[in-house]
């Protein structure tokens, strides 16, 4: 049966179009290339007639390289909180408005961060040669306590100190930008409130804070786990990189054990990785009215859509109405 002419004025429902989405093969022939590369690249470091990949699974779980894994853990926690604790109380400084105070800070982060973490390193390790005795007193008095430099610092320490007193001063910075980044008005109105400035700084600023300082700190934490390897240049402090160094100087295969600390250091950084999402998620409550999915919750929405047949975001076909005139003419 004919459907009825439309009458002259009579307004009609748009007419679904099917837009058809811009192809670009450009795209495809750049992955195609890419792919082939890398998997050249691959090709050739695997199949190396050279590397013995034996020699990397005998020594991926070997008790020294566990024993490196550890201690490399040891030193990035022991870093990261000095770290973490003396770069705020040096942020707080720097914000002060007490000359002496913010000036002592600036002088520390501008002289931490100018030398380079080797030299601070190397500092601490050689420090008995220039002062045989440290210790602490009251200044021009005998009263106090000191030891030896050698049984005080020992070469562990040595590396903690030139790593941890190194990263305080860019976690100052850190967390200085994370400070001014809360709104001014929220000070005033809690020390209207009679709050003390240690107060304002606990419950209301550092607290929001925390949104923009996690992020870097998350990523000073995985350079922090892998700039560790520095203390191979000590010899005595048996990390992952000092341990590789001193099995391949017996067995010469340098490569493949490498190779295994490689492995162990993406397995660590992985994990860290993994933490510092949930860490910024949970910190973006109060920023984000919908929090984004957990990569859990993504690999879940995309296994069981895939199964489902669900349609595809990008690529899919959009309905869109035709513009007409009152007497069913397209414009």
């Amino acid at each position: 049966m004919a459907e009825p002419a439309p009458q002259v004025g009579e307004r009609l429902p748009p007419e679904a179009i099917k837009a058809i989405p811009v192809r670009h093969p450009w795209r495809w022939v750049a992955a195609v290339v890419v792919l082939a590369i890398t998997a050249q690249v691959i090709g050739t470091v695997v199949t190396a007639p050279d590397l013995h990949w034996e020699v990397v699974g005998q020594y991926l779980f070997n008790q020294r390289i566990l024993q490196g894994v550890l201690l490399t853990l040891l030193l990035t926690v022991g870093a990261m909180l000095m770290g973490i604790i003396l770069g705020t109380i040096l942020a707080v400084m720097r914000l002060s408005p007490n000359p002496v105070v913010s000036t002592v800070s600036w002088f520390y982060i501008w002289f931490f961060r100018g030398t380079p973490v080797l030299v601070q390193i190397f500092f601490w390790f050689n420090l008995n040669t220039i002062i045989h005795h440290v210790g602490v007193g009251i200044p021009f008095t005998n009263i106090g306590i000191s030891g030896d430099t050698n049984t005080l610092i020992s070469p562990f320490l040595a590396v903690l100190f030139g790593l941890g007193f190194n990263e305080a001063a860019y976690m100052a910075e850190i967390v200085r930008a994370g400070i001014i980044s809360v709104e001014q008005g929220q000070t005033e109105a809690a020390q209207a409130l009679g709050m003390r400035r240690l107060q304002v700084m606990q419950r209301i600023v550092l607290p929001q804070a925390m949104r923009v300082i996690i992020p870097p700190t998350g990523n000073e934490t995985i350079s922090m786990l892998k700039t560790t390897s520095l203390a191979i240049v000590v010899g005595s402090v048996a990390e992952l990189a000092t341990v590789a160094d001193q099995i391949s100087t017996v067995n010469y295969r340098i490569i493949e054990l490498f190779i295994v600390i490689s492995l162990w250091y993406l397995l660590l950084t992985s994990i860290l990785t993994f933490g510092q999402y949930y860490i910024e998620r949970y910190y973006a409550r109060g920023a984000q009215r919908q929090l984004p999915p957990t990569p859990l919750q993504r690999f879940r929405r995309l296994l069981f859509g895939f199964h489902a047949g669900m349609p595809v975001e990008h690529g899919r076909d959009v309905v869109l109405p035709v513009p007409r005139n009152p007497d069913g003419t397209t414009l």
